[in-house]
């Protein structure tokens, strides 16, 4: 038991490790140190739990180990995933955000669509093409394209439009050589916006496309 608590607290110092953020100058925890440590905590209560009581401290330290490097994987994975599409996206008007082990890619409707139109604007594509040079890299990610319309016309139109917009974005990444089952379309309609629909700088953020990249194991 008592390398059990040992093993926790070790991980918990590993998962406390903070890094400068290249972008923004903040400390921040690397997400690569977090993985680890909440891996390694898993791991040892497992190991733990599988070892006879003789064997227990041992199997808690094994399990650590295996869970600290797979979750350290992970975040590793991400965090290089991250940076490469901050790299390729600075200036075009996406967001990158990181949550966790995932990554969100805000594209706002002045870069995307037309007003009311299904029909990929042609200076988005260089855009789309950086993102798939990237997940092309990057290949044991899963994503969902999600579509979001202002409070503009009628409820089911906005629906319909966002179902439309998520698919085109979608397509366009597959015909690109992402493979189809790597991705799920969603649209939300007029639902869940990031910004007031009163303004018409906030309809132009609410008009958006997101590309929500997992992290997942390998």
């Amino acid at each position: 038991m008592k390398k059990l608590v040992y093993v926790c607290l070790t991980a918990a110092i590993i998962s406390g490790c903070q890094t400068i953020d290249p972008y923004t100058r903040e400390q921040k925890t690397s997400n690569t140190a977090t993985g680890a440590g909440i891996g390694a905590v898993a791991g040892a209560v497992l190991g733990a739990a599988v070892s006879s009581k003789k064997d227990r401290g041992k199997g808690a330290l094994t399990g650590a180990l295996v869970g600290g490097a797979v979750g350290g994987g992970i975040g590793y994975y991400m965090d290089q995933q991250e940076a490469l599409l901050r790299q390729e996206l600075e200036g075009t008007g996406v967001s990158v955000q990181r949550q966790g082990d995932d990554i969100r890619l805000i594209m706002p409707g002045n870069v995307t669509f037309a007003t009311d139109s299904t029909r990929i604007d042609g200076g988005f594509y260089p855009v789309l093409d950086s993102v798939v040079k990237v997940l092309t890299k990057f290949d044991k990610t899963q994503m969902s394209v999600d579509g979001f319309t202002d409070s503009t016309g009628s409820f089911e139109h906005n629906q319909k439009l966002s179902e439309a917009r998520a698919a085109a974005v979608a397509n366009y990444l597959t015909a690109s050589g992402i493979n189809r089952l790597r991705i799920s379309t969603q649209g939300y309609g007029e639902r869940y916006p990031i910004a007031d629909n009163n303004s018409a700088s906030g309809r132009a953020l609410n008009r958006r496309v997101e590309i929500n990249i997992r992290g997942q194991q390998a």
